[in-house]
């Protein structure tokens, strides 16, 4: 018996229910890694940020997630480098689904309980999304931006439903906007944590 297709397990139906000391035998997610690209690069070298965000309140696999994640960085990769990104994977598959098994042998009749003992083992995990939530988040040079907005429409393929894709007004990764930073930095006020940066007020205090 194959995996279900994830339209059986698209909408968010129940309470999340998280792998535990209680939820044992939960198979890991298919996706391993959520941060590629120059994890490293700092907040001046990447200062645009382009996102892929959902539209619908759902379940995203973690299969859809990795399809998606290696779309995107091998188009990137092969337009734009693979020094002139950082992406990253915001959403986390820790809802774990379940299915109850039937037989479809013959004489599976015999064997089968129907409904009788019915709550399911563990199948697999999904990430529960709202709309509005930040699906893939990618930082890169001014140059590349048409490569990385292409590469996220076709990562959209990937998933269920509908997303849509903004140019952030944010530098990079940080909290502020391109005039904020700019001031910022002019006064001597930011300090570069790699991807972040921290106003040098708030670390006095």
């Amino acid at each position: 018996m194959g995996r279900r297709p994830a339209r059986c397990y698209r909408y968010r139906a129940n309470k999340p229910y998280i792998k535990s000391r209680y939820c044992r035998g939960v198979p890991d997610p298919k996706i391993k890694i959520f941060d590629l690209g120059r994890k490293k690069a700092s907040v001046d070298d990447l200062p645009v940020c382009v996102h892929l965000v959902s539209d619908e309140k759902e379940n995203v696999s973690s299969e859809a997630l990795e399809a998606a994640r290696i779309s995107a960085n091998k188009y990137i990769t092969k337009l734009a480098g693979r020094e002139s990104f950082h992406m990253r994977v915001r959403v986390h598959p820790y809802h774990v689904l379940r299915i109850n098994k039937m037989l479809s042998c013959a004489g599976a009749d015999r064997l089968q309980t129907g409904m009788r003992h019915a709550f399911g083992k563990p199948f697999g995990t999904v990430a529960r999304v709202n709309i509005g939530q930040v699906l893939l988040s990618v930082r890169t040079r001014p140059a590349s931006v048409a490569h990385v907005v292409e590469a996220l429409r076709r990562a959209k393929y990937k998933f269920p439903g509908r997303q849509k894709i903004y140019v952030s007004q944010k530098w990079g990764f940080t909290k502020y906007n391109y005039e904020e930073y700019k001031v910022l930095k002019a006064e001597g006020r930011v300090i570069p944590c790699l991807l972040y940066t921290s106003d040098a007020a708030d670390e006095e205090d």
